[in-house]
């Protein structure tokens, strides 16, 4: 049977841990949390007391940390690299969102033992991570991008080839960029439109099925009890928080920057998601903004 090791359980990398133990694939998984730990135990992964432990002889490494910092620690720079105990026939899938020149030298590092690396990282959100349904932007070869296909299909619905190494970072950047333009632009129409007596549900559905339909109004709306299952139905729980947006949007501007791309737009959603965070407002779900503006409206 195939042993996935897993490291990183957060609110994503738990329910895609889950879904592949759920799919028959034998998961060793490993967090620094043990809470996280005992909630993968109940869902059917074995629990590793290392990340070396988890990764060692494993067909996979599946990883999903928070920054390139982490990534380059736990492969490459780390008092124990995994790169030192992955097997060569092993394939490093890492799920995180990253700058990718990381990616790239994380890749290098494994190529020199032997071991192939894909940055792999993903859209969808926490409810796409539970559903089963991410979708996957992955950098790499064309071989160990097949190679993988067996293991992602188990947690995703859409696999997508970017390029080479980096390359699935790249893709990501310019996607939650866009994202972070499109749920700024969502929280704008909204707001002025209650504010002018509309009611948001009603405004909503006429968006929706006119030209301003977008992802952000369509399934993640912004206002509370517009939709029921959305965070800003759950006081902005959950979800994809301001701080990771902004993180996201660093990365994002760092390739702009590099690559003399402008970025106006991009630049502006930046400036206000930052205003939000300052706010106090960093650990709430990113379609939150819709509270900067009400609060600058009174």
């Amino acid at each position: 049977m195939t042993t996935v090791a897993f490291i990183g359980l957060g609110n994503m990398g738990g329910p895609m841990a889950a879904n592949l133990a759920k799919a028959g694939f034998t998961v060793r998984a490993f967090d620094l949390s043990a809470q996280a730990q005992e909630t993968a135990k109940s869902q059917g992964c074995e629990i590793a007391a290392t990340a070396s432990e988890a990764a060692t002889d494993a067909d996979f490494i599946i990883s999903m940390l928070p920054a390139g910092k982490h990534v380059r620690g736990l492969y490459v720079d780390g008092d124990a690299p995994l790169f030192d105990v992955i097997i060569p026939s092993a394939l490093v899938i890492d799920c995180s969102t990253i700058d990718a020149d990381t990616a790239r030298h994380v890749a290098a590092a494994g190529a020199e033992k032997g071991i192939g690396f894909v940055d792999a990282p993903v859209s969808g959100g926490v409810g796409g991570a539970q559903a089963g349904a991410l979708t996957f932007i992955v950098g790499g070869s064309e071989a160990q991008f097949a190679q993988a296909q067996p293991v992602l299909q188990a947690m995703g619905k859409n696999i997508l080839h970017a390029g080479d190494h980096g390359a699935g970072q790249v893709a990501k950047v310019c996607n939650n960029m866009l994202l972070s333009i499109l749920m700024a632009g969502t929280c704008e129409a909204i707001n002025m439109g209650v504010k002018n007596g509309l009611d948001p549900a009603v405004l909503t559905e006429i968006m929706k099925q006119s030209s301003g339909g977008n992802w952000a109004l369509n399934v993640y709306n912004p206002y509370p009890g517009v939709m029921k299952n959305a965070p800003a139905s759950k006081g902005y729980q959950g979800g994809f928080q301001v701080d990771l947006m902004i993180k996201d949007l660093g990365l994002a501007m760092d390739v702009s920057q590099q690559s003399a791309s402008p970025v106006p737009m991009g630049s502006a959603a930046r400036s206000l998601f930052t205003l939000h965070k300052a706010g106090g407002n960093g650990k709430l779900d990113f379609s939150s903004l819709l509270k900067l503006y009400q609060d600058k409206g009174e």
